[in-house]
């Protein structure tokens, strides 16, 4: 494999589509390193409500309990947003991402 570091991921919210795509990183990162090169983590995660189960196993990400915290962390070489709606916490992630030049996935239609 060219590069042997890991491209970092945070997921902001943890919805079915948010716990989903950290399952599906996870189950295949075997697939997605050989394809893309790299090897991908999950690194940090954001969601309202920490105690829920999200069927996927979460224990060494950094929680971060504000999504707009996880854009910060020098752990997140790419954001995740997955959160919803026009504005608000989702639209605050997306500006500061790309505002960090950090690269930015949304799945959020409203956005865009």
């Amino acid at each position: 494999m060219a590069n042997d570091e890991f491209l970092k991921i945070g997921v902001a919210g943890l919805g079915t589509v948010g716990a989903a795509t950290v399952d599906l990183i996870r189950r295949k990162g075997d697939l997605l390193a050989q394809r893309t090169g790299r090897r991908i983590a999950v690194t940090a995660v954001s969601a309202r409500d920490r105690s829920r189960e999200r069927g996927c196993d979460l224990s060494d990400c950094n929680w971060h309990a504000d999504a707009r915290d996880l854009v910060g962390d020098a752990n997140v070489d790419l954001v995740v947003e997955l959160i919803g709606g026009s504005d608000g916490v989702a639209l605050d992630v997306c500006r500061m991402a790309l505002d960090a030049g950090k690269p930015l996935v949304t799945a959020n239609k409203a956005l865009l």
